[in-house]
């Protein structure tokens, strides 16, 4: 009967302006609207029976949380007009602890009802709001709590303990302090009391947590992006099996299925109650299909489509149609009665699906994207004689006569010569480039001037 804060956070926020103490900037923490604007933690609801006239929703019950997620309900035998968000001293044993009230009215009983808290339990009162004294040392408390732990740490590991110190709360009146600790075996911790005990000088209470409960007090971000269930609003961690994953169709993955606690995460219990439900009005696993094609097995099921998926093969997935519930009721029904229809699938009701071309628009998934572009080589030509293709033809220059005889050396292309284009820087090459070949007394270029001659 209670409403999570986040669907009334606008109405709570009217709340608290109204009850601003209008001389802070929101940030005194002595009024209720100050402390009612402080960050969402656990357990936290709203009042929706507070705005009752008459004195009908009173309560004398009052819910105070302290670190974390430790909550307590107190007696208000003193009267105190008392409002979300105030600070308060409550009897503790010994001395004092400092809270914040977060829930009044009948709803703490409805609360102290969901926690199951006997009727002939010890309660315990409120002394009275917690002043600026109170406050002063409840802070300073709370700021030794780190620096204990990580000391506490080192005493347990020197006296070869196997446990881990997750958290340690301090007292408000810094009297006492409560260490949390894991354990997977029973620990003898008495000797580790007794030097706790002498080197912080306080009392010591020693309480054994689960994972799930070290992840709760931490807190964390989740892989959804939100912070962790157990630190923001579960009240009670429920056991989650293995079969949750099987009936949500989740692959079995140790990584994917454990949380930040190492143990299986609580958000697969959120919705196994609708998978369970929609599952029954699938047809089962276990039945087989008779048709004129053959027998089909079941590979998988779409719950969402409310589609199945059949095999021929009851081991590999072979063949595979996909048909509707309704089809698959309908074609148990007929092989009831005897009868096996011609195809699994109804004529007319398979789409070929058409498959989608990949199209690289950015151009990033190419391999060769980041490699330099190749140049082309030019092909060369042949040295002396005729090309490949024959002759060119004669484009009349020279008046249709091609006077070059076959007995007569062709003039080379200039790209045939690269040793006369590019000069030699060696003496001796010079000099031998300028003597006469023994073998060709004539020049090269010789051959067009002498046909012109004669």
């Amino acid at each position: 009967m209670t409403k999570d804060i986040d669907d009334i956070a606008p109405r709570r926020e009217d709340d608290a302006a109204s009850r601003e103490c209008g001389s802070c900037s929101g940030g005194c923490g002595q009024c209720g609207g100050c402390q009612s604007k402080t960050p969402r933690g656990n357990l936290h609801c709203y009042n929706w029976l507070g705005d009752i006239p008459g004195g009908f929703a009173d309560f004398d019950m009052v819910e105070v949380q302290f670190k974390n997620t430790r909550k307590g309900f107190y007696k208000n035998s003193s009267n105190l007009q008392l409002a979300i968000g105030d600070m308060v001293a409550v009897e503790a044993s010994p001395g004092h602890d400092i809270g914040q009230v977060t829930l009044t009215g009948q709803l703490v009983a409805l609360q102290m009802k969901k926690a199951n808290i006997k009727p002939d339990a010890e309660i315990r009162r409120i002394f009275r709001k917690a002043k600026a004294a109170d406050l002063e040392k409840y802070e300073e408390a709370k700021a030794k709590e780190n620096d204990t732990m990580i000391r506490s740490r080192k005493i347990a590991e020197s006296l070869k303990l196997n446990m881990k110190i997750g958290d340690v709360e301090y007292q408000g009146d810094g009297n006492k302090a409560i260490f949390y600790y894991i354990a997977d075996e029973r620990v003898d911790f008495r000797q580790l009391i007794k030097v706790l005990a002498e080197t912080f000088k306080v009392r010591i209470e020693m309480k054994q947590i689960g994972a799930r409960q070290e992840a709760g007090r931490i807190g964390g971000i989740g892989p959804c992006g939100r912070p962790l269930c157990c630190s923001s609003w579960m009240t009670n961690f429920v056991s989650v099996a293995t079969s949750a994953a099987r009936y949500q169709d989740i692959s079995l993955n140790p990584q994917k299925l454990a949380g930040q606690c190492a143990k299986l995460k609580c958000c697969l219990n959120f919705e196994i109650d609708t998978y369970v439900e929609s599952v029954k009005r699938m047809p089962g696993r276990d039945i087989t299909l008779e048709t004129a094609d053959g027998t089909f097995y079941h590979f998988k099921t779409d719950i969402f489509k409310r589609e199945i998926t059949y095999s021929t093969d009851k081991s590999v997935p072979a063949n595979l149609v996909t048909i509707s519930a309704e089809r698959a009721f309908e074609i148990i029904s007929m092989n009831k009665r005897g009868e096996k229809p011609e195809k699994l699938a109804v004529e007319g009701s398979e789409k070929p699906k058409e498959r989608k071309e990949f199209v690289e628009i950015v151009g990033q998934d190419s391999l060769t994207r980041f490699d330099k572009a190749k140049k082309k080589k030019k092909k060369k030509k042949p040295q002396g004689g005729e090309p490949k293709d024959g002759p060119k033809a004669d484009n009349g220059k020279n008046g249709g006569n091609n006077k070059n005889t076959a007995g007569q050396p062709q003039r080379q292309p200039k790209q045939q010569r690269p040793q006369q284009q590019q000069p030699l820087r060696n003496r001796q090459a010079k000099q031998l480039r300028h003597e006469p070949s023994p073998d060709n007394n004539k020049p090269k270029d010789s051959a067009p001037y002498s046909d012109n001659q004669q």
